[in-house]
């Protein structure tokens, strides 16, 4: 079960615009894309989580 087109933006979005606020990892791009990678492998884990415990 693959997560969709909407949840990837979505997740990459919020996570790359929380770290762009975090100063421990460089750059204002930088940190952008370290979250948005997050949000993206979050976004890509969560329905695996999901089917794992049955939520």
């Amino acid at each position: 079960m693959l997560a969709d087109p909407v949840g990837l933006v979505f997740y990459g979005l919020v996570c790359g615009t929380l770290a762009a606020f975090a100063p421990s990892f460089g750059t204002r791009p930088r940190r952008a894309l370290i979250g948005a990678i997050v949000g993206i492998v979050a976004a890509i884990l969560l329905p695996i989580v999901r089917s794992a415990t049955g939520l």
